[in-house]
């Protein structure tokens, strides 16, 4: 378990006036059941955009994300992008983020360099289309301009864990590594202070609530046994539309 800031002076700021805590990472290392269970144990609410998977049930029904154009992925990025800022407008007093605005540029601009549907030994080659990195760094600037004024500071969770093998996730480990890399590289060029947390669960739990002096509302135990069972919950929420819509476009 490591914790580290770019920026000490900044974050050492930020123990009694963080408000508004961004919990950063790439696919499957822990955001939303650390956020969960972060809300549950501190009482912090926690706010999220819904995925692309599943805000694609809405936007283009019928379809598989492995099917998306690279037009048709920034359209569910922008999507994403209002949903999330929509929701942490609602909580004026602070918040605890799952991802962040910089996930939309990030997962964009890897994609242009690892390919619009990455897999595992995926050679770039000019696969993505002319427009595509044009398009992603003038929208760039908006994510990242929104980060600046958002979020006070950030927990970044490093790569871990195995990715999830729950067929809702059409990346690969080199995304993953490419993704995480690119996520701590904007941070440091934005200058916004970060912490690197890693370990078990309730080592992470322990570690943020030292940070940043948050009082406990309930038992560490209760928090992770709480958000266990509803990320669970979601899983089956998410593996349920995703096989629904698969039929429908069958």
């Amino acid at each position: 378990m490591t914790t580290t800031a770019p920026t000490p002076e900044r974050a050492e700021g930020n123990r009694t006036s963080m408000r508004r805590l961004a919990v950063s990472g790439t696919y499957s290392t822990g955001k939303t059941t650390t956020t969960i269970a972060l809300a549950h144990l501190t009482g912090v609410p926690r706010t999220h955009a819904r995925t692309m998977r599943e805000i694609l049930a809405d936007v283009l029904p019928g379809k598989r994300l492995e099917e998306c154009t690279a037009a048709e992925l920034i359209q569910l990025g922008i999507h994403r992008f209002t949903e999330r800022t929509v929701h942490e407008s609602h909580l004026p007093d602070g918040f605890v983020s799952d991802g962040s605005s910089l996930h939309e540029w990030v997962y964009g601009k890897v994609r242009v360099r690892a390919g619009i549907h990455p897999t595992d030994g995926y050679e770039t080659g000019g696969s993505a289309p002319a427009f595509y990195e044009e398009v992603i760094d003038a929208l760039g600037a908006v994510l990242k301009d929104h980060a600046r004024r958002a979020y006070d500071v950030f927990i970044h969770l490093p790569v871990e864990f195995d990715l999830v093998a729950d067929g809702h996730r059409p990346v690969s480990e080199r995304f993953r590594s490419m993704s995480d890399e690119l996520l701590r590289d904007t941070l440091d060029e934005l200058r916004i202070p970060y912490h690197v947390v890693g370990g078990t669960l309730e080592n992470r739990l322990a570690t943020i609530v030292d940070i940043f002096g948050l009082p406990a509302r309930t038992s560490l135990e209760r928090a992770v046994e709480l958000a266990r069972r509803e990320t669970a919950d979601a899983y089956r929420q998410t593996a349920r539309a995703a096989r629904t819509a698969e039929r429908r476009s069958a």
